[in-house]
Parts: structure tokens; sequence; C-alpha cells
């Protein structure tokens, strides 16, 4: 991440890019899972797919519950968790919005399929971590650290509130 780009305009990139998250209900007693993100950056919020048989959305069956999502980009370059709350989604208009033949693939009876319930997760904040992709800046920040003593510089790590900046 560069000091010029805007961390929670590259959360969002990373996320759109992102063919999987791992996603889970704190202190629901279950495991993060992998899920498929649908964002909507001007919403801020990020959509799923799911079975209503998950523990996920049986957590989140009683209206919004703290929940995380964990990021590893495309290029293992980027990194980040987020904190927010995700809750089931009826809206028909959200099924239809981002539906796809991979996401038919899961429910047999398609956008009608009893089990098929949406997930809303709404961020609060992130904590983002992003690192060179150049091998050369890598090795040079290396061998500089270790004739110097100092650490390397290889990236950047920063905790941002979504919608508001940096946090304290």
């Amino acid at each position: 991440m560069t000091d010029s780009k805007n961390p929670e305009a590259l959360l969002w990139e990373e996320l759109d890019k992102s063919h999987v998250v791992m996603l889970g209900v704190n202190d629901a007693g279950s495991h993060m899972q992998p899920m498929s993100p649908f964002v909507e950056p001007d919403s801020k919020t990020v959509w799923f797919y799911s079975s209503k048989q998950t523990d996920t959305v049986k957590a989140a069956q009683g209206g919004a519950v703290p929940a995380q999502l964990c990021l590893v980009g495309e290029d293992d370059g980027f990194y980040a968790c987020v904190n927010g709350t995700i809750s089931v989604n009826t809206d028909p208009q959200k099924v239809e919005k981002f539906w796809s033949t991979v996401v038919a693939a899961w429910f047999e009876k398609g956008k009608e399929d009893p089990d098929l319930a949406m997930l809303s997760f709404k961020p609060n904040d992130a904590a983002i971590w992003s690192s060179t992709d150049s091998a050369m800046r890598f090795g040079w920040e290396i061998a500089k650290a270790n004739l110097t003593g100092g650490k390397p510089e290889v990236g950047h790590h920063t905790v941002i509130r979504i919608g508001g900046g940096l946090a304290a």
C-alpha cells in the first residue's frame, strides 16, 4: 500500500478482486468458513449467499451480530482483518443483483431455493497490511537490515474505521 493510496479504497478493491474470504461470527462457538464476497462499496456492504443450515446464518438470524472477515489478497501482498456486523437479509433484489451460474450451482431450486439465505456484512473497522511485490526491493531491504542492524521496510500496516479514516 503506497502512502498515496486511500487504505479504505484499497480494501474495497481487494475485496472486489477476491474470490474467497474467511467469514465468521464472533463468540458463536463455530469456526470461520470460506465464503465468496460480493461487494457494494457505495453502501459499504459485503454480501454472501449461504445455506440456512450454516452456523453463520443460524447465529445471524436474530439481527446484526459481531463478525469478522479475513482477506488475503490474490497476490499475497495484501492482508486484512475486518470487524463488523452480519445479518440475514431477505431482499430479493439482492439475491438477483449478484446471482450467477456459479451461485446457482449451490442451490438446486435457484433463486427460489428454500435453503438460500443472503448475508450482509457491514464493516466497522479494518487492520490492513500490505507488502512490497518487488523481489528486488524485498532483497534490498533484508540486506540493508542485516548490514545496519535495523528492520526491513517491506510494507505498511494501518488500522482504519470504515467511512471514517484512520482509527485511533
